[in-house]
């Protein structure tokens, strides 16, 4: 998901480390968002959100993996995510961290995904999905209609940090549920 560059751009760079030992590509975009434009798409309400569960019973959590890089920089956009390493010169070909519109984007991008099924049992709070039903029927259901949603939309997910039929639920960082 990058290829080398010649954008005038270049960002600098800093590896982070994660809570599972792994690192991080933490790209500095500070410079490209002061020039950029700022899209206030609004993030939903958590008591909003929660006012649509009255009455569910069955819960299921679907974390997408690097929900940002599954979603493709638009062809013009490159250049401007180009980074510096000292292994080279290289740039974002999807959506990376650190952009100061990627958070919109992305909740405006399911939000569009999964339209249809807002308010009836699907909620979206940035990468993370929570299908809910009243009845373990329903959530067979609704968990199908979810599941191909994201393979039609070629969306991935973690599946080691997904929850599946549960009773209760964790949900926008401390709520339970």
């Amino acid at each position: 998901f990058i290829r080398p560059s010649v954008s005038p751009w270049g960002a600098l760079v800093l590896l982070v480390n994660k809570k599972d030992g792994s690192i991080r590509l933490c790209v500095d975009y500070r410079q490209l968002n002061k020039v950029t434009i700022k899209n206030k798409y609004p993030l939903p309400r958590i008591d909003d959100l929660m006012d649509q569960l009255v009455g569910a019973c069955v819960f299921s959590k679907i974390d997408l993996r690097s929900g940002y890089h599954q979603i493709r920089v638009k062809f013009e956009d490159i250049p401007k995510t180009a980074f510096r390493t000292h292994y080279g010169h290289y740039e974002y070909l999807v959506m990376p961290f650190g952009v100061t519109n990627a958070p919109g984007v992305f909740i405006d991008y399911m939000n569009r995904i999964f339209q249809q099924y807002l308010d009836r049992f699907v909620v979206v709070f940035t990468d993370d999905i929570l299908v809910y039903s009243k009845t373990r029927e329903e959530h067979t259901e609704n968990l199908r209609i979810v599941m191909q949603t994201l393979k039609d939309k070629q969306l991935y997910a973690k599946f080691s940090r997904c929850e599946f039929w549960l009773n209760s639920v964790s949900f926008f960082g401390t709520c339970d549920l």
